[in-house]
């Protein structure tokens, strides 16, 4: 007999050499049925896989990360079993097939270019497999016998990972009916888990990534359990597309990227409103809740970095330079400059917590494949902020950063969950202060009742955080608030304040932001309203259209009274027909629309269009300068 721990912490007895699967059926018939795979021992592995000693289980379903891996890599092997179906004049090589966020590939060499057309018959042959329900064999083998299997199949690119494998790695493969494939696992336990699938794109791919090697044709695909689910991810999509930041900024112009300056994003006047609402909103937030707002250089030198940690442990992610001989580099975060203001004179416990504030530029080398649009820059403005305290402040002053968050995040109309990083390989300080640190964070969470996940070793290197993942309006997440808790940097900077009994002591500090990146955070709106801001954020609020050219006067006279009330405000005074003024100004998606002609000027009214509203309804001026206002105040 064997002892499994659960993840509950409940212990069961069990009969040595029970697979997984069986195990699950003794605990719940019903969650045998959901389970694609397990975690034995902190390793994810098959449903089939024997246990033999005592160990700790936890069963994966598609809920779980791992579950989702394990069913569309499964994915993978049917897409290369049908293509090696399909194909079978032609000459077709397998190269590898894993899965991916969100889906799976599977890069082929095949004397064919592959077409649209060509996908729509692969995807039907793998659910014919799906439909077999055939089930997936794990087997270990010797490299001789490995590599005669492949070399007799003609499968060069197998020979080639079989040989580059190490002297004493196990190799395993897995049957699927008459398919069998060189993996490491795991999978789920038949095609028949894999319900609802579809083949997206074709693209070329290096060979191992090396343009030295050979062009390969890349399918991609995603998978899941159920055709509902699979549709719902499917219209994601096609509102993703639609929303597209970088398309959506170039058409309301927003923002542009140029060749000149890759990575570095210029904003235009329709952007800097954007821009400058959020830091209004930003400013306006911080100094209710107790915050005051500093600015530290650029640039700094050598030694300050060497001090925080970041030149040994973050130089990859530098920009330097040289000033008067000497090594210099351009800040990628704000907080060693913050510290350097802290010192500028003493602090007593009376002073603490002290909130400093930050909007800083930073630069942070990413590599040219990895930029995109707004999401992913190599300068970006960060709503830094650091907090200074006493230990016996530190969750208190959590609890207030997350009251902040809440509001900030209502504000926008964003869902959000939170995420708890642990302490990484590459990190400063000792085992009892990172443990004090990840404890005093988890606490704050737990004694919030706010719901979260653990990321294993994905904290900053001087200390564990909190990350806030943002739901927007088509169900996608981003990351953008951060609260990191750092008991290190205080002691390498030597920051003190003077206690209650006379003394020194070393001050805790919190790094937060809540945008995250005010760039990145622009992206994010842009796809989350599609383009069509609330009035408080939209470029331009009002476009008056005068419907012939005695109106003109009305409309100018509108715009005055609504611009000198601090309105953002036009007039189409273009000789256009109506009609198509009101479909240009739907396009901009701007979110009044005001036509104005005999009726208005004489009532001193205006026939107010919304965006997205097929009608309009009249409204006296008045009425619609403080409707417009109500809006912008309360930021609805």
């Amino acid at each position: 007999m064997v002892k499994v721990t659960l993840k509950d912490g409940a212990v069961r007895e069990i009969e040595s050499a029970t697979t997984i699967f069986d195990f699950a059926k003794i605990v719940s018939n019903s969650l045998a049925k959901k389970i694609l795979a397990a975690k034995m021992d902190g390793k994810t592995v098959d449903l089939t896989t024997r246990i033999e000693k005592d160990c700790k289980v936890e069963f994966l379903t598609f809920e779980d990360a791992e579950g989702r891996w394990a069913l569309r890599h499964t994915a993978s092997h049917i897409l290369a079993q049908a293509v090696k179906r399909l194909y079978k004049s032609s000459k077709v090589q397998l190269a590898i097939g894993p899965a991916i966020e969100n889906g799976f590939y599977y890069d082929f060499d095949i004397d064919k270019q592959l077409t649209e057309e060509d996908l729509k018959e692969i995807e039907k042959e793998m659910y014919k497999i799906v439909k077999e329900n055939i089930s997936l064999v794990r087997k270990e083998v010797s490299r001789k016998d490995a590599l005669t299997l492949f070399v007799d199949r003609g499968e060069t690119y197998k020979v080639e990972l079989i040989n580059d494998l190490p002297a004493d790695a196990k190799i395993s493969l897995y049957e699927q009916g008459d398919f069998v494939d060189l993996c490491a696992g795991p999978h789920v336990m038949s095609t028949g888990k894999v319900k609802a699938l579809k083949l997206q794109s074709i693209a070329g791919a290096y060979w191992r990534g090396s343009e030295k090697n050979k062009m390969l044709q890349r399918i991609y695909g995603t998978a899941f359990e159920k055709k509902t689910e699979l549709d719902e991810y499917l219209h994601m999509l096609e509102e993703a597309a639609k929303r597209d930041h970088r398309k959506l900024g170039k058409e309301l112009d927003l923002f542009s990227l140029h060749e000149e300056g890759p990575g570095f994003p210029f904003f235009h006047p329709n952007g800097m409103i954007i821009r400058n609402e959020l830091i209004n909103y930003w400013r306006e937030i911080h100094r209710e809740f107790g915050y005051q707002e500093i600015k530290t250089p650029m640039i700094l030198n050598r030694k300050l970095w060497e001090q925080s940690g970041h030149w040994d442990h973050y130089a990859e992610n530098m920009y330097f330079t040289k000033i008067d001989d000497e090594d210099y580099a351009i800040k990628p975060m704000n907080c060693p400059g913050g510290m350097l203001v802290y010192k500028t004179q003493p602090h007593s416990y009376r002073d603490l917590p002290l909130r400093m504030g930050e909007l800083g530029l930073v630069h942070r080398h990413e590599l040219s494949g990895a930029l995109h649009g707004l999401f992913r820059v190599r300068n970006f403005t960060q709503d830094d902020a650091h907090i200074f305290m006493m230990p016996s402040q530190i969750e208190e002053e959590i609890q207030k950063v997350i009251d902040l968050f809440d509001r900030v995040y209502k504000t926008f109309g964003l869902e959000y969950h939170a995420e708890l990083s642990t302490r990484p390989e590459d990190s400063m300080g000792s085992d009892e202060v990172w443990e004090t640190s990840t404890a005093a964070l988890r606490n704050a969470l737990e004694h919030r009742g706010l719901r979260y996940v653990v990321n294993e070793g994905d904290g900053a290197f001087y200390g564990p955080k909190i990350d806030f993942h943002l739901k927007d309006s088509i169900g996608r997440t981003w990351q953008c608030g951060t609260i990191q808790l750092d008991m290190l940097m205080p002691e390498k900077f030597d920051l003190t304040y003077i206690g209650e009994d006379g003394q020194k002591h070393r001050p805790v500090m919190i790094h937060r932001v809540v945008y995250g990146s005010i760039e990145r955070f622009i992206g994010i709106l842009i796809e989350n309203y599609a383009g069509a801001f609330p009035v408080w954020l939209a470029p331009v609020q009002i476009k008056i259209l005068p419907i012939t050219d005695k109106h003109m006067d009305y409309a100018f006279a509108l715009k005055k009274k609504m611009f000198d009330l601090g309105l953002r405000v036009e007039v189409d005074d273009r000789n256009e027909k109506i009609g198509y003024k009101i479909r240009e100004s739907q396009v901009r998606k701007i979110p009044y629309t005001l036509v104005v002609g005999d009726k208005e000027m004489e009532s001193n009214e205006v026939a107010v269009r919304k965006y997205g509203e097929k009608d309009s309804n009249t409204m006296d001026v008045e009425n619609f300068i403080k409707e417009v206002l109500e809006k912008i105040t309360a930021k609805s």
